[in-house]
Order: C-alpha cells, then structure tokens, then sequence
C-alpha cells in the first residue's frame, strides 16, 4: 500500500494516548463539556448523543455514543440501547432532510482488534452513502476524500434539525 502524507492523522492517532479512565475519553469530555458546536454535539437525549466523526468515512459520518462510559453492550441496560436505537432511526432521517443521502451503512466496532479506535467507550457509526462516492482514490491510493467541510454538514444538519423541532410544536 502507498502512503500519502496526511499529518492531521497524528492528532487523531495521539488522542487515543492514556484513553484508561473516564477523565481522559473524548467522548466522556464532549459529554460533560457545554460547548456542543465546538465538540460536533448535534443533539442530546436522555441516555446518548449523536455527533459528528471529527475523522469521518463520509460525508456527515454520525456517531451515537451513550452517555454511560462502558466498553461492552451488555453493559447497558436495555432501555439505553432501545434509545440507542431510536436515536439511530432519529439521525437517518435528519440526514435525509439535511443532505439526502442514497443509503447507509450503520455498524459499531467492538475492541480494537474489531476495527474500534475508541475501544473503551462504545458507540455506533451511521455512514450517509451515495451512488459513486467511491472514486479511484480508494481503490488506487488507500485514501478516503470527504466533499464537504465540517462547518457546513453541521450547520445543514442543526438547521434540518431546528425545522423538525419547530414542526412538532
């Protein structure tokens, strides 16, 4: 596989660093933190969040992370993970609203040897997909390119979200 150089990974690398306690997990920090833009927070619930992956797959790539701090399913009650679940389906539609995407893939990745690169905080990728997104960068180079910036996806998502909010009172 060729290498291309790409040094904001470093920084993804390096927050996994010292990842043993609660203190130190970025999902645990993005939780407790009041600052939802800044942390990609779109929304909270009662038991789990969704928020945007910093180091996405694709474009508007939502992680739902719940709020207990646990490394395994059966860990949650089943409650959480109904909710979980439902703020899955919540999610799908507000990025169908907000930038209509083709289909998903929707999966979690449990231990590192899974493929998890936050292994002691669970949580769930929903991937927006679209006819063609992948282009001959994967399949040459071993390199993912996202269309669109951060600032953008979230606004058009907290807008979708704004209007399905308002539509319900």
């Amino acid at each position: 596989m060729e290498r291309l150089f790409s040094p904001w990974r470093s920084k993804y690398i390096a927050s996994f660093k010292n990842q043993k306690n609660n203190d130190e997990c970025i999902f645990c920090k993005a939780l407790n933190s009041k600052n939802d833009k800044k942390n990609l927070i779109l929304f909270r619930s009662k038991n789990c969040f969704a928020m945007l992956n910093l180091y996405p797959y694709n474009n508007g790539h939502i992680m739902i992370v719940p709020n207990k701090h646990v490394d395994s399913l059966s860990l949650l009650p089943a409650k959480v993970y109904s909710e979980i679940l439902s703020t899955i389906n919540k999610t799908i539609k507000l990025l169908d609203k907000a930038i209509k995407p083709q289909g998903y893939n929707i999966g979690a990745n449990f231990g590192r040897v899974a493929g998890a690169g936050i292994e002691n905080h669970i949580h769930f990728h929903i991937v927006p997909r679209w006819n063609g997104d992948t282009n001959f960068m994967p399949v040459l180079n071993d390199v993912k390119l996202v269309s669109e910036g951060f600032n953008k996806t979230y606004q058009k998502l907290i807008s979708a979200l704004k209007k399905t909010t308002r539509k319900k009172k």
